[in-house]
């Protein structure tokens, strides 16, 4: 595409025809406020954050949304730019829970960022209506509580045209507004999968992994990367980790595997890593009970039963079930012992359909 030359705040910038501001002032090194755009949805200029003034345009221009032509002027911080904001955090804070004192996205909330940045700590609009939805913790893995919600459309966005499973929608109009699953029902009478993308796209606290309310916030959170170990597909997950224990897992959105996106048993199926029903002790039975032993002894016993039972009765008496929870190298250890050592090929494994 051909290069067109504009102007932003006074830097000359050269962009691609057709971008819009926001992301050309992005490249330029510029930072616009947003609300609703997300990097890999398409744009819906809902929040009214990214406004800037385009000379001889009449009103303000969602940036978001808006393509860039040659020769065009713009300006992101004059006084009506910033008025128009502020309007806008003002309104999105008259019907907003102001309990970022007990809120789990504090800390990593963006109203919150920019009601701090543009100095509102209240709205010109508190007397009017204000909505008490009910929080919805029915389901296993999410929490709803669309009180939060700043009806971004992120959500609805991602479910969509990402996830493609378009569990989510919008009801009703203006101050009515309301996100909602299926037709209004719980997430789990809907057609989601429950990959959690709705969760890690959403800019406040209307939407959070039910496992990790309350456990921690996302400063006192150490993140680490590692391959999610369900199936061969090698998503990259994030485990947020407070005094050594995992609390959530999050989504790495520059992953090279699935950009970003996880399933189910990826985003919410890891509880089982600090499950109390864990095994940290090798166990031999004896006379009906079990009791501890070391791995010495256990590796030891194992290996005397499998050389007693292939000579008793053939390779082929033996067959070895792998796991999905184990890395690609495990599993490939595993089925060369079978072959190799115990000479079966009697090899299966819990995802191979």
């Amino acid at each position: 595409m051909a290069e067109v030359s504009i102007t932003i705040d006074e830097k000359q910038v050269k962009a691609q025809e057709g971008t819009t501001i926001f992301l050309a002032a992005q490249a330029a090194g510029i930072e616009i406020p947003h609300l609703c755009y997300h990097e890999k949805l398409p744009p819906t200029g809902a929040c009214r954050m990214c406004v800037v003034e385009v000379e001889r345009a009449r009103s303000l221009v969602a940036s978001c949304a808006y393509p860039v032509t040659e020769g065009m002027i713009i300006r992101t911080k004059t006084e009506r730019v910033q008025k128009a904001r502020r309007l806008a955090l003002e309104l999105i804070l008259s019907d907003h829970p102001l309990d970022c004192m007990t809120c789990d996205k504090a800390g990593n909330c963006k109203l919150q960022d920019y009601a701090y940045e543009y100095g509102i700590a209240e709205t010109r609009f508190g007397d009017g209506d204000f909505h008490e939805y009910p929080i919805d913790t029915s389901n296993p893995f999410i929490v709803r509580d669309y009180n939060k919600c700043i009806l971004c459309g992120r959500c609805v966005a991602v479910c969509e045209s990402i996830q493609v499973s378009e569990a989510l929608g919008r009801i009703n109009r203006g101050f009515e507004t309301k996100v909602i699953a299926g037709h209004d029902q719980p997430l789990q009478e809907s057609s989601c999968v429950f990959c959690g993308r709705c969760v890690s796209v959403c800019p406040v606290g209307a939407l959070s992994e039910k496992q990790a309310v309350g456990k921690g916030r996302p400063w006192e959170m150490e993140k680490v990367r590692t391959i999610c170990n369900y199936c061969g597909c090698g998503c990259t997950i994030e485990f947020n980790i407070k005094n050594g224990k995992i609390i959530k897992v999050t989504n790495a959105e520059d992953s090279p595997v699935a950009s970003g996106s996880l399933c189910v048993k990826g985003k919410f199926g890891w509880d089982f890593i600090q499950s109390e029903d864990r095994l940290t002790t090798p166990l031999i039975k004896e006379d009906g009970k079990f009791r501890e032993a070391s791995w010495d002894e256990a590796l030891g016993l194992v290996a005397s039963k499998f050389k007693s039972i292939k000579t008793e009765h053939g390779s082929d008496s033996v067959a070895v079930l792998s796991s999905a929870k184990c890395s690609n190298e495990e599993n490939y250890l595993l089925q060369k012992f079978s072959r190799a050592v115990m000479g079966t090929n009697n090899v299966d494994h819990c995802a191979r359909l």
